[in-house]
């Protein structure tokens, strides 16, 4: 009996040869087919390559019409070949013309052909191309040589990636790792960067694909897989990884596929299919790759990020290949793009190189993205496949303002980007011009400008900026970035820092608004169905009374003998604001009592964010010294809107009448009970939202700090009389079509108020 696996090995064989010989691309191609042809005893062999503008094209062929080589094409799910680009998946058929898929290209003369055989060239789980083998008699093909046909479409890939292929390419045309690609994602930091791609955790590049000695290679595996185990191992044994949470759970299912038969066995048979140990777990971590990108489940997606995980491991345990790239090959002017990171490992790659940061996952409140933003530097999350679609160096731009990331754009779109970071820059220094010009209104309202921040790197923009003071501290970042909570000392130190680096300007601080999406490694609540409206905020320290009071009294000693501005996140009732006074008293007793000395004043205050406050305005008023609007959650809750649902996040206007009736009605009742009404939200940060502000009433609103320039340029030049006269008309006309928005575009222009 014929030992079946001999054909494929033989093949594999004439393949490592064909690739050492020095061959012109298209002939390298051309014997390539031949020899498939000849050993898998196939009348035909083709290969088509995917370009740039998503057309199959037919590259060499060895049965079919050679005259129909770079001239027949497929669109990219058309026909078999079209199906199976799409798809990433093979396609074994008796009987090719009764598949529905099936479409005749009468140039290739290949009508005559029942038996088809397709596999995908992938890499990184893209499709790359198609190999097709063809008979004219109905059969089936073996298990085998499918293995074989996709381990040469391994060997095709890498001539497509390393670009060879491009030798013969036809003028005009790019194949398809060269293609501009536009990856919409989430703004999760402003700003515009023009640079090229560094991957946080580089592809290893396998070159090596063949095997001379299968014993030895599967012996390689096998010992990378130990090491590979061990190093999971020692990460769950080690001291900063507790016995349980959500980051153990995470590590135990590592072990767990690192473990897998099933995962071990696809590998063992890659090698003794001819593969090296490294060229076989890129070959399984390309498929794992192929179906991850077709799952909609976000569980299994999980878990199939899982498994290519450990597949870059153990590759780096098989090549020692390092993870990053070094000082002297970092560029200049770096994009760095990762499925995810933490801020230290940011904090790792020099700053002054870095324009930009491209995240697979993340949210806005992740740790890296706190740092990110600190140091300035634009970034975009939820990018769906980045890392898979980037190679090293490719050029890209960053576009943090729209959430968007051009990788391999057209000269067209870096000639407009790098305009657009040119008038930024001039715009960028207008407002610097403007920094110690105080913020007067054309008729003589005085507005004050404040800015956010949460961490110690933010403090140097509040001289840079020009804003008044910190009209919102978020004192929870200091406990999203540390591994164990803060002690009461470390609280107090920061609290001081914060005021000093701030050199007497004011400073609001929030108390803890920790919980929902906000999470911190080491207090893990129950999970919850819609975690905005459960337990977190000032909810969460009512609930934990030990935790507020020594945030507190923190407070309280940082600010002894200076000004301390606080107030509360997330209240509903104005019960709540009661009971945290309570407590306050009592740390302020306890601090008179041991002799320490107070802040000269005290000011109390409360984040008007649930719209159940509407309706408590005056009571709310009458018991807090100011109040401040938190717009973004505000907006959400009363229009029943998650801003994370792109389905519906854009239904609603800010600047719709209902919300800024809202709006209006807050600041009458401060008026009504002189209280001092801020807003500090993502309205405060657009200069015509910020104009609309200022028109229903609003004099002191609080942002980022790079928005403190263009909203000071916009007030400078406008008359808020004369907006409030319109502004008011429209928001009591109950019978009003046209938009609120379009008003206020049309008086800026009309009235020269730069937005």
């Amino acid at each position: 009996m014929r030992d079946l696996s001999a054909g494929p090995r033989v093949l594999l064989k004439r393949l490592r040869e064909l690739m050492a010989e020095p061959l012109e691309p298209q002939e390298r191609l051309d014997q390539i087919v031949r020899q498939i042809a000849q050993n898998m005893v196939a009348e035909v062999c083709s290969v088509y390559v995917l370009r740039s503008d998503g057309i199959l094209e037919l590259y060499a062929t060895e049965g079919l019409n050679k005259d129909a080589v770079h001239l027949a094409q497929l669109q990219m799910g058309q026909g078999l070949v079209g199906t199976i680009a799409a798809s990433a998946r093979p396609l074994n058929l008796s009987d090719a013309q009764s598949h529905p898929a099936f479409t005749y290209l009468p140039e290739t003369g290949e009508e005559i052909y029942h038996s088809f055989l397709g596999v995908p060239i992938l890499r990184t789980g893209r499709s790359l191309g198609v190999l097709v083998v063809q008979n004219k008699a109905s059969r089936t093909y073996r298990d085998d040589e499918v293995e074989a046909m996709e381990t040469t479409a391994m060997v095709l890939a890498e001539m497509v990636a390393t670009g060879e292929l491009k030798k013969i390419t036809r003028p005009g045309l790019e194949l398809d790792l060269s293609r501009p690609v536009t990856i919409e994602g989430s703004s999760f930091n402003e700003g515009v960067g023009l640079g090229y791609v560094v991957l946080h955790e580089p592809r290893i590049v396998v070159t090596n694909l063949l095997n001379d000695d299968t014993e030895h290679e599967l012996g390689r595996l096998a010992e990378a897989l130990g090491s590979l185990r061990i190093s999971i191992d020692d990460m769950l044994s080690r001291r900063d990884v507790s016995m349980e949470g959500e980051h153990r759970a995470v590590l135990e299912a590592y072990r767990m596929f690192a473990h897998d038969r099933g995962w071990v066995r696809k590998l063992e048979e890659a090698i003794r299919n001819g593969l090296t140990a490294e060229a076989a777990v890129e070959r399984v971590q390309s498929e794992t790759k192929a179906r991850m990108i077709r799952l909609t489940d976000p569980y299994l997606r999980e878990r199939m990020h899982d498994f290519d995980d450990l597949a870059n491991r153990l590759l780096r345990q098989l090549t020692g290949y390092g993870a990053k790239l070094s000082a002297s090959d970092f560029p200049s002017d770096a994009v760095v793009v990762a499925r995810a990171m933490g801020a230290a490992e940011l904090l790792d790659y020099p700053r002054e190189n870095i324009r930009g940061l491209v995240l697979e996952e993340g949210a806005v409140t992740s740790h890296v993205v706190i740092v990110a933003r600190a140091m300035g530097i634009p970034v975009v999350g939820q990018a769906a496949g980045a890392v898979a679609l980037a190679e090293n160096r490719d050029a890209i731009i960053i576009d943090g303002d729209d959430g968007k990331v051009h990788l391999r754009p057209m000269a067209d779109l870096q000639r407009a980007y790098a305009e657009k970071v040119r008038l930024r820059a001039r715009r960028q220094e207008q407002f610097r011009a403007l920094r110690d010009v105080e913020p007067v209104t054309r008729d003589g309202k005085r507005i004050r400008l404040q800015m956010n921040a949460g961490l110690l790197v933010d403090l140097p923009q509040l001289a840079e900026s020009g804003a008044e003071g910190i009209g919102l501290f978020r004192t929870e970042l200091q406990f999203m970035i540390a591994s164990t909570m803060p002690k009461m000392e470390e609280q107090e130190a920061f609290y001081r820092n914060v005021m000093k680096q701030a050199g007497g300007k004011p400073v609001t601080f929030r108390t803890l608004d920790i919980g929902g999406d906000k999470v911190v490694p080491y207090f893990r609540a129950a999970e919850e169905e819609n975690p905005a409206l459960g337990w977190r905020a000032i909810r969460l320290s009512l609930d934990r009374p030990g935790l507020l009071r020594t945030q507190l009294r923190a407070m309280l000693r940082a600010s002894a003998g200076e000004e301390l501005k606080l107030m509360l996140p997330m209240v509903t009732e104005v019960s709540e604001l009661r009971q945290v006074r309570e407590l306050l008293q009592k740390e302020i007793q306890r601090q008179s009592k041991t002799g320490e000395q107070l802040p000269r004043k005290l000011q109390f205050g409360a984040m008007l964010e649930v719209p159940a406050l509407l309706w408590q305005l005056d009571e709310l008023m009458s018991e807090v010294d100011f109040v401040s609007v938190g717009s973004n959650d505000l907006f959400q809750f009363a229009m029943a809107v998650d801003r994370g649902n792109a389905r519906v996040s854009d239904r609603f206007d800010v600047l719709g009448r209902p919300f800024l009736r809202m709006l209006r009605d807050i600041v009458r009742a401060g008026e009504r009970n002189d209280t001092s009404v801020t807003l500090c939200g993502e309205m405060a940060s657009k200069p015509l939202s910020a104009m609309a502000l200022m028109g229903i009433g609003f004099r002191s609103v609080s942002m980022s700090p790079t928005a403190v320039g263009p909203v000071k340029a916009m007030l400078l030049a406008l008359d808020v009389d004369k907006l409030a006269s319109m502004l008011h008309a429209a928001l009591d006309e109950h019978k009003g079509l046209r938009p609120v928005r379009e008003m206020l575009v049309e008086f800026a222009a009309e009235n020269g108020v730069p937005l």
